[in-house]
């Protein structure tokens, strides 16, 4: 059975893309410093709702850039691929606790940590990424974040 545009949105992040071992830090490291085919960018960015753009620059790449790799089919550079496998994890988790992707984007835009700042300005670093982790497992433990 084809898999049509209308029927893919309804996947969840976590069924899409549960060929990719991204909860194990070995093996996500290991498949990063291999790169990850650009194609995975593109098929992400639909699973979460985010323009192409703005997924690019989170990983600190432009979309043109992008878009060079998938036509020469070559691999993203292992940083970003690292980055790009940890927003995969950090988007399966934010799935499973708020249950749906859309729940989760509207969490990421929401101020927390008692400021300004919002999750979605974390996750432009890998480190950043692993930072809001840790506040959803905290929310998945039933702690207030």
């Amino acid at each position: 059975m084809a898999i049509t545009p209308a029927l893919r949105t309804h996947i969840s992040v976590k069924d899409r893309f549960r060929n990719l071992d991204v909860k194990n830090a070995f093996n996500l490291v290991f498949s990063a410093r291999k790169g990850v085919k650009s194609k995975l960018f593109y098929e992400f960015a639909e699973a979460i709702k985010m323009p192409e753009k703005l997924l690019a620059e989170m990983l600190n790449i432009s979309a043109r850039t992008i878009s060079n790799y998938k036509e020469k089919q070559k691999p993203l550079e292992p940083i970003q691929s690292e980055h790009l496998l940890k927003l995969i994890a950090l988007f399966t988790k934010g799935e499973e606790v708020f249950g749906n992707i859309d729940e989760f984007n509207y969490w990421l835009k929401k101020p927390f940590w008692s400021g300004k700042e919002k999750p979605i300005d974390w996750i432009i670093t890998p480190g950043g990424v692993d930072l809001v982790m840790e506040e959803l497992d905290r929310l998945a433990l039933g702690y207030p974040v």
